[in-house]
């Protein structure tokens, strides 16, 4: 049985963010092989699940539905209270309507990784890090927006102890990503960019509230590999190792 500091002991979590095409999954897996942290990707963890037909993942696709599925149903009502003057029947209509466009779009959406509820992606989180045994955690591509990073905080009770953002500009990044041999099947211009601009407006926000508090590490992604590793193994080295040498 363990001690009560033991019990209160929380695990190492670093966020790793930066545009697609910055590098992430890369130098997360130098970090993994050299400092002993698991990878984790938000991204990758929802679609295993949603593609393994397992009763969880269907459980998650479900749940993610029913929660999107819920704020439509709240929408609905304000639809209904706000066009008071309607005739019932006409308005019964109208949010029937409503109700069946939205959840066709929603998982439309789901099916296509484009949208999940905070708490989905958390659970999924949650559990890889628990089966891992691990306690230190490379958390990549999430939190993707402001909410995502509350939810976060709130439902485990962990900060992270830094952000390690990968800056890129957007053309060095549209670059990489168009000269994949073996790239995603939206790595087009059009769906490119538009991740880039998802980023931009969702994701910097999270580094910028991140930095406001101390806790980001900037690392110029637009050098080598090799040249970028150098860098981040300074940031991972333990004080006492870096005091060593």
């Amino acid at each position: 049985m363990g001690t009560v500091g033991d019990a209160e002991k929380k695990p190492t979590v670093v966020f790793v963010l930066g545009g697609p095409g910055s590098g992430k999954g890369t130098q997360c897996a130098n970090i993994v092989k050299h400092f002993g942290y698991t990878h984790l990707s938000a991204g990758d963890l929802l679609r295993a699940e949603m593609k393994s037909g397992s009763e969880n993942g269907d459980g998650l696709y479900v749940l993610s539905c029913n929660v999107l599925f819920g704020h439509v149903v709240w929408c609905c009502v304000r639809f209904w209270n706000f066009y008071s003057v309607c005739p019932d029947l006409v308005r019964e209509h109208l949010v029937i309507l409503l109700l069946v466009v939205y959840r066709t779009m929603i998982q439309d959406m789901i099916k296509e990784g484009k949208i999940v509820p905070s708490e989905v992606t958390i659970k999924l989180l949650q559990k890889a890090m628990q089966d891992s045994g691990n306690d230190k955690f490379l958390i990549d591509g999430f939190p993707r927006n402001e909410e995502n990073r509350a939810a976060f905080e709130a439902v485990t009770k962990i900060e992270p102890a830094f952000v390690l953002f990968f800056d890129c500009s957007e053309e060095e990044m549209e670059k990489r990503i168009l000269s994949r041999n073996q790239g995603r099947e939206d790595d087009n211009i059009e769906t490119i960019r538009k991740r880039f601009k998802v980023f931009l407006e969702s994701s910097l926000p999270v580094v910028k509230y991140y930095d406001s508090k101390g806790k980001v590490q900037k690392v110029d992604a637009a050098k080598s590999v090799d040249e970028v590793f150098e860098v981040v193994k300074v940031i991972f080295t333990p004080k006492d190792e870096k005091v060593a040498v």
